[in-house]
C-alpha cells in the first residue's frame, strides 16, 4: 500500500532540509521515527509531522479498500526535498548601502510502502 503526503512552503532552506532527509529514505517507518525524534536539526520537526501524515494517509487507502495493514511493515521509499519560493528582502549596510537577504522556503514529499 503506497501513500504520499506533502508539505510546501515549509521555511527552511531546501540545503538544510536534505541533511535530515537522507538520513531516513529507505529505512522502515519507526526507525525513520527514532532517527527524527533524536535529531538536533529544527527540521526533523517538520519531516516528521510529513512522516506521520504519509503513514496515516496509507492507513486510510487500506481502511478504505478494505485490507489490513501492519504499520510495522512500512518503510520509506521515496524522500525527497524541493526548492520552494524566496522572499527577497533587504538589510541595511553601512554607507547607505543595502543588501539582499534571501529568505528561502522548501517543499517536502514523503512516500511510504509495504515491503513485498
Amino acid at each position: 500500500m503506497q501513500a504520499t503526503a506533502r508539505a510546501k512552503n515549509l521555511g527552511m532552506s531546501a540545503r538544510k532540509m536534505r541533511l535530515v532527509i537522507d538520513q531516513i529514505r529507505g529505512r522502515d517507518v519507526n526507525e525513520a521515527y527514532a532517527i527524527l525524534q533524536f535529531s538536533k536539526k529544527k527540521a526533523a520537526r517538520s519531516i516528521g509531522k510529513v512522516l506521520r501524515s504519509a503513514v496515516a494517509n496509507a492507513v486510510y487507502r487500506a481502511d478504505e479498500g478494505g485490507e489490513t495493514l501492519d504499520v510495522d511493515e512500512l518503510y520509506v521509499r521515496e524522500a525527497y526535498v524541493d526548492e520552494g519560493r524566496t522572499l527577497r528582502r533587504w538589510r541595511a549596510r553601512a554607507y547607505g548601502r543595502a543588501t539582499p537577504r534571501l529568505k528561502r522556503s522548501s517543499h517536502v514529499t514523503v512516500v511510504v510502502d509495504t515491503r513485498d
